[in-house]
């Protein structure tokens, strides 16, 4: 009878459309500076556009990139739970202001068929129209950005990555059980997601498995013919991880004596578009719907399972490591003792159009080339090992990582360095 009745709700708000809220640094006449922002920009073109000063709000319609975008945004008070800004690079001074904020211009607007390119016009529109922005509240996601990653995301010409889309959050009981939950997923035309019955250690391995899924819903390919699983991963002995999710109202049904994350835990919340992820251990199973839960795989999981990146995100990662590489050249002057510069290049197969994607040690720089040592054994390539060197231009790039005495930058979090100039 417990089971019967268990109803998910219509999708609240913030699942319908994606809700930014933009915290500026002066809250004094807020609307005013945001629409002399907006009419002076070159870069988006307003279509249409109704204010009403009275209650703060403001409509149109914008052409960014040939395609055509409904937009809202008002005025309106904001309150920013402290620890949204845990393990953010922000000073004490900086996070007091953002928890002193009473204030924001919160933007909303729907996603389209590529919420990737929708994410970055929401974060290029926050900076545009308020620039002096202390963070932002992605209220959909329920995570906050700093103002010096926005300005990083918001003046690339590559969009974030699909993990910036979304939050994994956990929540965990008394006796060591951990609940994850993604926040920001449904805005993108997905499902939210969840894994339940998590435990100690094992959850770490469970965080990279939800995270890795999400990414890989958000970059699928939309044309691609469905499947009912999603072959993500692969454990220890070359275990295969297909994973698939349903509807929570079903998958509770597999969980006889929840303690976190039952129907009790979802009177405000999770009751809507969430999908509990399970997975197929046979295909086999996976034609006949036989749904397993990721517990099944927690002696398996070894010291580092592999998880795949989507073809979209290795190539979004090639192309920010280039367009941000001017960092590694100039940092390259600098290394002190036990700093060092790791590039990741692809090394070409027979296969036209495939890589492997391996680690070098940056050496020198000659030019428009640099030299490199290889700091691991590759895969397909039997003639050549670790300590191998050999001189390779940018394009032959993929990422990058600046080991540093204080701090490991990659091209994600490159505006530390920025930072820490300031």
């Amino acid at each position: 009878m417990f089971f019967k009745k268990l109803e998910e709700v219509p999708a609240y708000y913030w699942e319908e459309k994606s809700y930014m809220m933009i915290i500026p640094k002066t809250d004094k006449d807020l609307l005013k500076k945001t629409i002399d922002n907006l009419e002076s920009t070159k870069e988006i073109k307003v279509l249409d556009k109704k204010t009403d000063i009275a209650k703060q709000t403001i409509n149109f319609k914008i052409k960014y990139e040939r395609c055509e975008y409904e937009i809202g945004m008002y005025v309106g008070g904001v309150s920013v739970p402290d620890y949204y800004l845990n393990n953010l690079a922000l000073t004490d001074a900086e996070k007091k202001e953002i928890l002193d904020a009473k204030s924001c211009l919160t933007i909303y607007m729907p996603f389209n068929e590529n919420p990737k390119k929708c994410f970055h016009l929401q974060l290029k529109l926050g900076l545009l129209l308020v620039p002096d922005l202390l963070a932002v509240l992605d209220e959909s996601a329920e995570r906050v950005f700093t103002r010096d990653w926005v300005k990083m995301e918001a003046e690339s010409k590559v969009t974030p990555s699909a993990k910036d889309l979304f939050s994994v959050q956990a929540v965990s009981a008394n006796d060591g059980r951990v609940w994850l939950h993604t926040h920001g997923l449904a805005r993108c035309g997905l499902r939210e997601l969840e894994i339940l019955d998590s435990k100690g250690e094992i959850s770490r391995n469970h965080y990279n498995l939800i995270n890795s899924y999400a990414m890989y819903l958000i970059d699928r390919d939309k044309d691609e013919e469905y499947v009912s699983g999603d072959y993500i991963g692969r454990l220890i002995n070359d275990i295969p991880v297909v994973a698939t999710h349903v509807p929570w109202t079903v998958g509770l049904k597999e969980y006889k004596h929840l303690k976190l994350g039952g129907k009790k835990d979802r009177k405000n919340g999770h009751n809507s578009l969430s999908d509990i992820i399970f997975l197929y251990t046979s295909e086999e199973n996976e034609q006949n719907n036989v749904l397993s839960k990721i517990s099944i795989y927690d002696d398996l999981w070894g010291d580092n399972p592999l998880f795949f990146f989507s073809d979209e995100e290795t190539k979004r990662m090639k192309s920010v490591a280039i367009e941000r590489f001017n960092y590694v050249k100039s940092e390259f002057k600098k290394l002190k003792d036990k700093e060092t510069i790791l590039l990741k290049i692809g090394l070409p197969l027979k296969e036209k159009g495939k890589f492997e994607h391996i680690w070098f040690e940056l050496l020198e720089f000659k030019g428009t080339k640099f030299k490199a040592r290889l700091t691991q054994e590759p895969y397909y390539f039997p003639d050549i090992h670790t300590g191998f060197e050999s001189w390779y231009t940018v394009d032959d790039l993929t990422d990058w990582i600046i080991y540093k005495e204080d701090m490991t930058i990659t091209p994600d979090n490159v505006y530390l360095l920025d930072k820490k100039k300031k």
